[in-house]
């Protein structure tokens, strides 16, 4: 990589020119050791992580709890108290005139021309003191709440199951592409047997046309896993926030547990705990509140209220001057409002609100109902897909044997150029089918507890113990 000079070109008089190659060199290594370090490998944790902070769909939901937040503290504030600052001006002009009347000190007609000036500032003060409309506008708010904890814990359950289909769909792409690289390597090694049997005589050009046909499917077999894996590592990069994210490979041999628990109906009885569930549960609490609501509108409302207010007048008649100038004021009492009729509005809010009552009921079912048959099919998925994976791992191993022999049986004679290229063949095929039924298990496992609301963050560090780290 250095550069070596010579003894018989001293370095004090090299020219500027000998120190490129060197200096180049120098660079390389530096951006090399900085490209390892840009593309380390990273887990599952650490990804999860860079995620809640970059993903678009889980700051969005958790804004959307914030404010639901905020809009409780609104609600809640209907049963406090409430003090406002009330100001007027008032400018009056009176021109009027009493023909009948004497003015006394003209003794003519009456006559009146006047303005005056009324200011007041007070502060007034009301405190609910029963009102069942916004108690149970305070309950609705409440409900809303824990709904939207319910969307939050689905975005945060999503992020786990989107992050890890992520990372594991580049891990599979990369096996796939590793498999297709090998499988060309081993087709052109054949390609390459068959041509010189031909040149010797041993074989007809039609073995070697067969290996080329395979061995061109197989180069473009690997094109398409090249460009599978860039895709998928381009969707990985953008999910994190991150550019040339690495995960960690699989551990080899690559030993998948049971499902824990391992009964169906245990993995069912946990649905109710599901935020699917539970929003539709606070759905159909806030319906039946928002009965209790239309219903209150019957009822009297009793407020305290208090009122300090300063008045100042101010006017140039003089008939009235006297009353001229300022004075506080100040009252508290009880406020009562009773509603009579309001031309069958209540009535019909009433009904309208039963009628939604009753829907909210029908989306709860709906609800369970859709749970829990999600939990089945995923739960039957992943123990399909554990028995694949056996049924996978044995087939691969035949294929293997299959393929030695068939090798064999070729170089002795009693096989032909056509069966190594089935026996590979089938190997490639039986190993990307392994490959995909193990990632399937995996997201399988995460989209079951998912689907039973049971899935968490910490469920990613169990499958950091799948990777190597």
């Amino acid at each position: 990589m250095f550069q070596h000079v010579s003894p018989s070109h001293p370095t004090s008089s090299a020219s500027p020119n000998a120190w490129r190659p060197l200096a180049r060199a120098c660079a390389l290594a530096v951006l090399g050791m900085a490209g390892s370090l840009s593309a380390q490998a990273e887990n599952l944790v650490e990804l999860y992580q860079a995620a809640r902070g970059y993903d678009a769909a889980y700051l969005a939901a958790k804004l959307q709890f914030d404010a639901a937040q905020f809009k409780a503290d609104q609600a809640r504030s209907l049963q406090r108290p409430s003090v406002n600052l009330q100001a007027t001006v008032k400018r009056n002009r009176l021109d009027s005139s009493q023909p009948d009347a004497i003015n006394p000190l003209t003794g003519g007609v009456a006559s009146y021309d006047s303005t005056s000036t009324n200011s007041q500032l007070a502060v007034a003060a009301r405190q609910p003191l029963f009102n069942q409309s916004n108690a149970a506008k305070v309950a609705q708010a409440e409900a809303s709440l824990t709904a939207a904890q319910a969307d939050l814990k689905m975005a945060e359950d999503d992020l786990v199951a989107r992050l890890a289909q992520a990372y594991f769909d580049v891990l599979s792409a990369q096996d796939v592409l590793a498999t297709a690289q090998a499988n060309k390597k081993a087709l052109a090694e054949q390609l390459a047997s068959a041509k010189r049997s031909f040149e010797v005589g041993n074989s007809t050009i039609t073995d070697t046309r067969e290996a080329q046909a395979r061995f061109d499917l197989a180069s473009a077999q690997e094109i398409a896993a090249t460009n599978d894996l860039r895709v998928k590592r381009i969707a990985l990069d953008q999910f994190v926030g991150r550019a040339d994210v690495k995960p960690n490979p699989l551990r080899t041999p690559v030993n998948l547990d049971a499902l824990a628990p391992g009964q169906i109906d245990t993995w069912v009885q946990s649905t109710g705990t599901a935020p699917m569930v539970r929003k539709a549960e606070v759905g159909l609490k806030v319906a039946r509140l928002e009965v209790d609501n239309a219903r209150a509108t019957h009822l009297p409302t009793l407020d305290a209220v208090a009122q300090v207010a300063r008045t100042h007048v101010d006017t140039n008649n003089q008939l009235v001057k006297a009353q001229s100038g300022s004075g506080t004021a100040g009252s508290i009492g009880l406020e009562f409002n009773m509603p009579l009729y309001a031309g069958n509005a209540i009535q019909n809010r009433v009904r309208e609100t039963l009628s939604l009552q009753d829907k909210a009921e029908r989306d709860l079912e709906n609800a369970r109902r859709g749970v829990e048959l999600g939990t089945r099919q995923a739960y039957s998925g992943v123990q399909s897909g554990l028995a694949q994976v056996k049924a996978y791992e044995a087939a691969e191993a035949s294929a293997k044997l299959a393929l030695e022999a068939t090798q064999l049986g070729y170089r002795v004679g009693v096989r032909i150029n056509k069966d190594v290229l089935d026996a590979q063949t089938q190997l490639t095929n039986t190993q990307k089918d392994l490959y995909k039924a193990r990632y399937d298990v995996i997201i399988g496992a995460i989209k079951l507890r998912q689907a039973a609301g049971t899935l968490t963050s910490d469920d990613l560090v169990e499958l950091n113990k799948l990777v190597t780290p």
